[in-house]
């Protein structure tokens, strides 16, 4: 009976995982299709030939790159000799016939992006997350099956699916950058080392609704640094999490941003390491590029600002401790992007203009970044310590120094919009 006719069909598939490493996969046909197609393949480390006059630049880069090999011409049944598995991905049902046919006479099984009932395989909607592949096979019903396959992923990815049988006996610290504070920006692999985590030392900045969404058993540590407040010592955190890690725990040191941008993050990574206690790191979308985007400013604009600095305003311009050359800094002509730098922002301000940078300098500062009560303060080099009084504005916040401020908000510098000065030269 023809399968497309037949309801018992799906029922009759045979799922299987396909061990495709060093192995001939041949595509037939280049555009969209086998874009979406190859990646996959050349993932699980197949041989991939890709057969057709001409492809999409995505495939052309692949074969420049020597991920895949093209072949610049039509199709010939002898391409399936020694293959492994075929995909006919053409837009022409009788060249994806012909695929189809030579695959069968081969016992090549042959997958058809045209008419799934005359093919001896079908794609199964698949991912991976936490070490499980997951794949969904429906009657050919492409969203539902990617609806469920994305169910299940998001299931595992924030750990609420085998929790349990997936946890490792090897106890240990994860760094875990939180991002600019919304919980919805805390990435993945982020949010699973939380859910399966023992112990959470957090700071104030680390997204908290996360810690909402925490397993009840989960003990939490605040390691809060307040401004001008109540504040955690380094020493104090670096003692808690070796001290959990050693007691055979699950440790995940929470932070906002990136762990390593301003975090002390690798004071905690070298604590663990002279104390042999295994540490991994999970990178998080750091604040002082973010939090500009997220408000609508870009850090960096072709013909306006090439480069971008992050500097901290934890210590002000003159102090012994101080590491920066704020005189260079002034020097500079692309955004200058401060973090903690709000009690701090007169005398960096003084600093940048002694130095040379103009009063009219534009300037954004964003507060809490990302969260609910995010506010952005427009202002100038010059005007920027009377502005912040008058508009009180607290910490956390992020200053962005420099021309692309006018490109986000030209009304507010009275200049255009776009490029200010010549677009470069092609490849430049």
């Amino acid at each position: 009976m023809d399968p497309d006719t037949d309801p018992a069909a799906e029922a009759r598939t045979y799922p299987v995982g396909l061990r495709l490493e060093g192995r001939r996969v041949v595509v037939v046909g280049g555009g969209q299709v086998a874009q979406r197609r190859v990646p996959q393949l050349i993932a699980a480390g197949a041989r991939v030939v890709v057969v057709s006059p001409d492809i999409t630049m995505a495939l052309e880069g692949m074969a420049g790159a020597g991920e895949l090999v093209w072949e610049s011409r039509e199709f010939v049944d002898a391409d399936l000799d020694d293959t492994w598995y075929a995909v006919a991905a053409t837009d022409d049902p009788v060249a994806n016939e012909r695929v189809s046919a030579a695959a069968e006479q081969r016992r090549v099984f042959c997958v058809r992006a045209d008419d799934a009932g005359r093919a001896t395989a079908w794609t199964p909607a698949s991912g991976q997350a936490a070490g499980v592949t997951v794949a969904v096979l429906g009657n050919r019903e492409p969203r539902r099956t990617a609806a469920i396959r994305d169910a299940v992923l998001d299931e595992l990815r924030e750990g609420r699916l085998g929790r349990e049988d997936r946890r490792e006996p090897t106890p240990g610290v994860t760094l875990v950058g939180g991002g600019p504070g919304d919980p919805e920006l805390l990435s993945l692999a982020g949010r699973r080392a939380l859910m399966e985590a023992d112990v959470v030392v957090a700071d104030r900045l680390a997204p908290r609704e996360a810690l909402g969404q925490l397993p009840a058993d989960v003990e939490i540590y605040d390691v809060s640094k307040l401004p001008r407040g109540r504040s955690a010592q380094q020493e104090e955190i670096n003692r808690i999490i070796v001290e959990q890690a050693q007691a055979g725990r699950r440790v995940v040191r929470f932070k906002g941003g990136d762990s390593f941008v301003f975090g002390r993050g690798f004071e905690e990574v070298l604590a663990c390491r002279e104390a042999g206690v295994p540490v991994t790191v999970v990178p998080g979308i750091t604040s002082p590029v973010s939090v500009p985007g997220i408000a609508g400013i870009p850090v960096t604009h072709r013909g306006v600002a090439h480069e971008f600095t992050v500097i901290s305003g934890h210590v002000p311009p003159g102090h012994p401790a101080s590491l920066t050359d704020w005189a260079a800094v002034a020097r500079m002509t692309g955004t200058l992007l401060l973090m903690m730098a709000v009690e701090h922002a007169p005398q960096i301000c003084a600093a940048l203009l002694e130095g040379g940078r103009d009063a009219a300098t534009p300037v954004a500062v964003v507060s809490d970044g990302s969260m609910p009560a995010e506010r952005t303060v427009l202002s100038t080099l010059g005007a920027l310590t009377d502005d912040l009084v008058a508009q009180q504005v607290r910490p956390p916040a992020i200053i962005v120094v420099g021309e692309v401020v006018a490109v986000a908000h030209p009304a507010a510098y009275a200049v255009p919009s776009g490029d200010r000065a010549p677009d470069p030269a092609p490849g430049s």
